[in-house]
């Protein structure tokens, strides 16, 4: 049996079916999970992948066959599923290749209490008792499910708890008929959305609701602009106040204005800290090191205090147990929440901007005019052939300049502010390649910032 070294990433296990995940192997990460949970039963959703039938029927035989309970929810999304690891006070499995293409999928596991597992809690032992497994099963045969002995198996429908627990963040007596347009992208969006949105005030036309693994309008990665241009027509042809585009396993949501202009992750993180600090005055704020410096302004302005992290869910996570953050933001459109057992979701996100609309009745340009500070380059990727190598080039030839490139650090790869300016250059957990955000004062300087640190880049790569 191959090593599973190419489909555990940082954060949650992803791969092509069946090239490189398959029903076997995810039967022995299904007992590695039970071994490494220690827990009674494991809760099971998947998304809308043809998949995630397959692979989770897989999954749950691999559990059943270690004594633990399975309890299948069925298709959900990624926040349902942490709601219900919080509610439940059990370990969670979600079937999800989130935005990536049709032929994709896995697996994001949480412990009780929505307690995230990644490469540092728990992923490396996993996938080594998984590949144990299989290489057992190799020279010995893959051993039938004795029923006599295997944990039990039950359903349970949580929608209408996970929708009603989305709703507990606003005051719903203040939500005023707004008009929106929610594109799911064929994604459990589709799903989730209107069960959370049904009784609210709000006129909501839905793009592409039907479930479908397939992808047959457009990819369901909302980061990446040219998957939002039907959502901006849409909202321009209707006159519609806001524009909400979520991803596959509609964890994440972007917005756009009633103008169509985009809202970056940054500012809906500022948008939203705003709004909890408004609901706790004095909290504690987490941000990662990529968001734009609006956020920790905003935070401060509000008299919150807010705390800088490493990019990824499980720092974010770990950091906001830590310190009891009301709410964490990151410019990739996860947000997440103390009260929503420190999980991410963007449609309680969402839901908080429309009850800030609401009660302002102002639009959302308007509303962000005040964040509106700085611009943005995004993430721009660069194939090197050694990025972490590259990165600590880039680092040393800062250090070297003796101060006069501003100051460094390596909290997440390496973040360089050059006082008006800054940037972050860090390396891909999975690909060869350099991620690099910077911002500035404006679009011009933005631009030309890009092109002095990519040429710094390509000097050093090539030395």
């Amino acid at each position: 049996m191959s090593s599973l070294s190419d489909v555990f990433k940082a954060y949650d296990i992803r791969g092509v079916v069946p090239d490189q995940l398959n029903a076997l192997q995810f039967r022995a990460i299904g007992a590695a999970f039970a071994r490494f949970a220690g827990a009674p039963k494991i809760l099971l959703a998947r998304d809308m992948r043809a998949s995630g039938v397959e692979l989770s029927a897989a999954f749950a035989a691999g559990v059943r066959s270690e004594g633990v309970g399975v309890v299948d929810l069925g298709m959900g999304s990624t926040d349902m599923l942490y709601f219900a690891a919080g509610k439940l006070d059990a370990p969670g499995a979600m079937f999800t290749a989130s935005h990536n293409p049709a032929r994709y999928n896995g697996l994001k596991l949480c412990l009780a209490g929505a307690k995230p597992v990644g490469r540092d809690t728990g992923l490396v032992e996993i996938q080594s008792g998984a590949e144990s497994l299989l290489e057992a099963w190799s020279a010995s045969g893959v051993p039938d499910l004795d029923e006599a002995t295997a944990g039990t198996f039950g359903s349970r429908d949580v929608l209408a708890d996970f929708a009603d627990h989305v709703r507990s963040f606003v005051d719903t007596a203040a939500l005023r008929p707004i008009r929106v347009v929610a594109d799911t992208a064929n994604g459990m969006g589709g799903l989730v959305a209107p069960a959370v949105f049904a009784g609210l005030p709000f006129e909501v036309e839905w793009m592409f609701p039907e479930l479908d693994g397939n992808f047959p309008n457009h990819p369901a990665d909302p980061i990446q602009p040219e998957n939002l241009v039907w959502l901006q027509q849409r909202v321009l042809d209707t006159g519609a106040d806001v524009g909400l585009a979520f991803d596959g396993d509609a964890d994440r949501v972007f917005l756009v204005d009633e103008h169509a202009q985009l809202v970056s992750g940054s500012l809906t993180t500022a948008l939203v800290a705003a709004a909890m600090l408004d609901k706790h005055p004095g909290a504690t704020v987490l941000y990662n090191c990529i968001c734009s410096k609006v956020v920790p302004e905003t935070i401060g302005e509000k008299g919150g205090t807010g705390l800088r992290t490493k990019v990824g869910h499980s720092y974010i996570k770990q950091v906001m147990a830590e310190t009891g953050a009301i709410f964490g933001g990151e410019h990739s459109g996860h947000y997440y929440f103390r009260d929503n057992y420190r999980a991410d979701s963007g449609i309680i996100a969402a839901l908080l901007v429309l009850e800030l609309m609401s009660v302002t009745q102002r639009p959302l340009s308007e509303l962000l005019v005040p964040f509106r500070r700085y611009a943005a380059s995004g993430e721009i990727n660069t194939e090197v052939a050694d990025p972490a190598g590259t990165v600590a080039l880039v680092a040393s030839a800062v250090e070297a300049a003796d101060g006069a490139l501003g100051v460094a650090d390596h909290l997440d790869g390496l973040t360089v502010e050059r006082g008006d300016w800054w940037f972050n250059l860090r390396p891909s957990n999975t690909e060869p390649l350099l991620r690099l955000n910077v911002e500035a004062p404006d679009e011009a300087q933005c631009a030309e910032r890009v092109r002095e640190v990519q040429q710094m880049i390509a000097d050093l790569a090539a030395s």
